[in-house]
């Protein structure tokens, strides 16, 4: 799934540019696309490629908790590597809640870190948060994370 997403992201990409698109990413297309338009695959997600096992998360909810659990697992070997992964977890889940209850709500629209926490630790809060998965998770959650 995850070469499905680069392809799609890659098109994007040339587009915006006005830029062809190389041979393999034209006939990657034109093959999902008709797989849709001919009704062979009665979704756009299925035409392409991303659909998901019975149950499971969509792509973009899977993807953007990667970004949020690397992020976090960033911040953890940062902040605190020596703790145990139950005591890392409760100390970013009481930094995640009062982040939450403050600067987020200030930051939440930027498209960048602000540069004010560069290398800090709220920069890499800032990115767990701005990565579109639920923010703040509990502790045992983030044990899971971090223990991963």
């Amino acid at each position: 799934m995850t070469s499905t997403i680069q392809n799609l992201r890659e098109i994007a990409h040339h587009c915006r540019c006005g830029e062809p698109l190389p041979a393999t990413l034209s006939t990657w297309l034109g093959q999902s696309l008709s797989r849709f338009l001919s009704h062979e695959r009665p979704t756009t997600d299925e035409a392409f490629g991303l659909q998901r096992a019975r149950g499971g998360v969509p792509w973009w909810k899977e993807e953007a908790m990667r970004r949020r659990d690397a992020a976090l697992r960033d911040l953890a070997e940062t902040l605190c590597p020596t703790l145990s992964v139950a005591a890392q977890a409760r100390r970013i889940r009481d930094l995640a809640l009062r982040y939450a209850a403050t600067a987020w709500l200030r930051e939440r629209d930027a498209e960048t870190p602000p540069p004010a926490s560069r290398g800090t630790f709220r920069e890499r809060l800032w990115v767990a948060f701005k990565s579109g998965a639920p923010m703040p998770i509990g502790e045992r959650q983030l044990r899971h994370v971090l223990g991963h």
